[in-house]
């Protein structure tokens, strides 16, 4: 895909379209983050929070109980 760089206001920027930010899960707002490598590649890498071991343990046990009757019938 080709973008091309434009004025925004004092600065440079490149506007992603709708459909690239919906393939790339991303929205107004989201951060990224700037690489620069050598030869002048530049990788923009989306920073997506990690979630907590509590909220990990809390999806697994809500999970286990939801399921619990499944998981007998296939042990």
């Amino acid at each position: 895909m080709i973008k091309r760089i434009t004025k925004v206001g004092n600065s440079q920027g490149i506007i992603l379209d709708a459909a690239l930010m919906e393939l790339a899960h991303l929205k107004p707002g989201d951060d990224l983050n700037v690489e620069v490598h050598a030869g002048g590649t530049i990788t923009l890498t989306p920073l997506r929070p990690r979630p907590s071991r509590e909220e990990v343990s809390r999806v697994i046990t809500k999970t286990m109980k939801d399921y619990a009757g499944t998981m007998k019938k296939l042990a």
